[in-house]
């Protein structure tokens, strides 16, 4: 079983504490967007305060001046007193929660669009080096957690802070040596929640980030489900599953059992500090220093004076989980953006599609390059295969050119303007991308193709089906181009994901068009449909085609080979196999294999 932790270091508390404040300061920014309602919550904490503070007031007067009296005269004007008193706590504090849940809620939208927001301005090497399970974690779990906290933990400790406040300044106002009495608790109290404190922190943020990998590691598990039983893998998988929770349980289960110290620590102390109130203030009535009445506005008090300390203590787990959480959603917005240089980067009118790669190289790690001294020209309409073993840097081309990544060093021009200078949204916008394994989202056939040009019209969708040759067999659908797909386009064959993703990108009327072994994995009937389809696709455009099968690229204007990063040979088909070079090589490899 795990371990407590030591004691942490006082550099490690001042700058956990720091970090703390600038948390809630972020936190705050968010907030403060809703003054108005803000003021309006406050307001009704500080009249339940006040409301809560001066009802045992009055019955501690009450007793004095009627009951110990044996008066009657007044005791129901009294008694309607304290009924109104209690209910305009009862209504101020229903009022302070329901606009409170409004300001959270508003709160969170904000922060969670934020967020959602800012995923679509990172760079793809940001998604790269982190699973899509763990960033859900984040935008859920975790603002989930700040949601939790806005509701609740917000006006508990503002509402406590007051009534503690107020507590001891009307205790010390009556008796200030009973008041004495009453805060010998407070050193205990203090050493008690520092002990406490210093570890649930800790703890709470392990939790959170063994809850993102744990989640990390379903969605990979779910979205695998077809290769884990492929491979009979369920054993293994079973066991990483099993080893994530059992860490995830270890850290919650520290982190519980720290934060279950406060409750019973508090109640201990609420019972210490009765019984002190109780003892000494029977002492002091029966000297004539203190009243009947005043020692129950005392034991009122304490109570006053304990629960929100207790209540403090208590929100101080959900406050250091919501505080975990928010690191963490912060951490995503810290990160650098995909930005352009708004004062220089200009959008991209329409294009002829003249590409140029001058001396580029290239490094993922910024140790080994990926692509090295890559230079070559493309002229409008001409269509460029990129061939060569798997790694040499094909799909690192496109990534370039795409301004995915930027090159360490050299140029990438489009019509002779230098890609750096172009907003990438504007450079995107006149590509498009048929991939190895299209992408489809979930929804209508007519929406996920309409996602190539959103302002396409339904004849224009339609038209582009047909010339992608998706047409008929969209038509037998039950629902045609209403049909709806569910999340990756199960349902349908994946030569017909193909040409669905075809048509999506002949309607965005891309002036550069890459494909990326577009018809690999298909049987052969689907195939010669699909060849057709590009082949329209690709009339009068630039074409980049990633191939690692080489026959079909025999018609391609020029072939580029790569080998170990650079390009080593150029030229069509037939010129290359006449060379007797390394493209030559590669190509009776694999007609070899094809024979055989």
């Amino acid at each position: 079983m795990l371990r407590p932790p030591h004691r942490m270091s006082v550099s490690k508390e001042k700058r956990s504490a720091k970090e703390n404040i600038e948390t809630l300061k972020r936190i705050w920014a968010f907030l403060s967007g809703q003054k108005i309602r803000l003021a309006m919550v406050v307001s009704m904490v500080l009249l339940s305060s006040c409301l809560s503070l001066l009802g045992p007031y009055v019955v501690g007067r009450a007793i004095d001046a009627y009951i110990v009296a044996k008066q009657t005269d007044g005791f129901l004007l009294i008694i309607a007193a304290l009924i109104s008193i209690y209910f305009a706590l009862s209504l101020s504090s229903f009022l302070q929660n329901y606009w409170m849940v409004g300001v959270a809620q508003k709160t969170i939208y904000s922060i969670r669009s934020q967020l959602f927001h800012h995923f679509h301005q990172l760079p793809i090497s940001f998604f790269n080096e982190r699973k899509s399970g763990e960033l859900m974690s984040r935008l859920t779990n975790d603002i989930d957690n700040m949601s939790q906290t806005f509701n609740d933990t917000v006006i508990q400790v503002v509402s406590s802070a007051l009534t503690l406040g107020g507590a001891v300044i009307v205790m010390v106002s009556l008796s200030p040596l009973l008041t004495a009495v009453t805060l010998l608790i407070v050193p205990m109290m203090y050493g008690g929640m520092k002990w406490i404190t210093n570890r649930t922190r800790k703890r709470f943020k392990e939790q959170q980030e063994r809850l993102g990998e744990l989640n990390g590691l379903i969605e990979e598990a779910i979205s695998g489900q077809k290769v884990v039983k492929l491979f009979s893998q369920e054993k293994q998988m079973t066991a990483q599953f099993l080893a994530k929770s059992e860490r995830l349980k270890q850290s919650g289960f520290w982190a519980q059992t720290y934060s279950g110290f406060i409750p019973k620590l508090m109640n201990m102390l609420n019972n210490i500090s009765f019984a002190l109130i109780a003892g000494a203030g029977g002492v002091f009535a029966f000297k004539g220093m203190v009243s009947i009445g005043t020692i129950v506005i005392f034991a009122e008090y304490a109570r006053q004076f304990t629960r929100p300390l207790n209540d403090l203590a208590n929100q101080w787990n959900t406050l250091l989980s919501a505080l975990a959480g928010a690191e963490r959603v912060f951490e995503i917005l810290d990160q650098e953006k995909e930005e352009d240089d708004e004062t220089e980067a200009f959008e991209l009118p329409g294009i002829r599609g003249e590409v140029e790669f001058r001396s580029v190289s290239f490094s993922y790690d910024k140790k080994r390059d990926a692509v090295h001294d890559i230079s070559f020209s493309v002229a409008p309409g001409e269509t460029v295969a990129l061939v060569g073993p798997t790694g040499v840097g094909k799909t690192t081309i496109v990534q370039l050119l795409t301004r995915f990544y930027d090159p360490d060093r050299g140029q990438i021009f489009i019509d002779r303007m230098d890609t750096r200078q172009i907003k990438r949204s504007s450079l995107r916008k006149q590509m498009a991308f048929v991939l190895q394994d299209p992408f489809l989202f979930q929804g209508t056939i007519r929406d996920n193709i309409r996602y190539g040009r959103l302002d396409a019209t339904d004849a224009e969708v339609e038209e582009a089906a047909k010339l992608a040759n998706a047409h008929s067999f969209i038509m037998r659908l039950p629902n045609g181009y209403d049909t709806v797909l569910q999340q990756d386009g199960s349902g349908i064959s994946q030569g017909q994901k193909q040409l669905l993703a075809i048509a999506r990108a002949m309607i965005a009327r891309p002036s550069i068009l890459i494909l990326d072994e577009a018809t690999s994995n298909i049987d052969t009937i689907t195939e010669l449909a699909i060849q057709e389809a590009l082949e329209r696709l690709m009339s009068g455009r630039t074409c980049f085609v990633i191939a690692h099968r080489l026959n079909t690229i025999q018609n391609a204007d020029r072939i580029l080979v790569l080998r170990e990063g650079t390009v080593v040979e150029q030229g069509t088909h037939d010129s290359l196999l006449k060379e007797k070079g390394f493209y030559s090589e590669l190509y009776e490899r694999q007609f070899k294999k094809e024979v055989i």
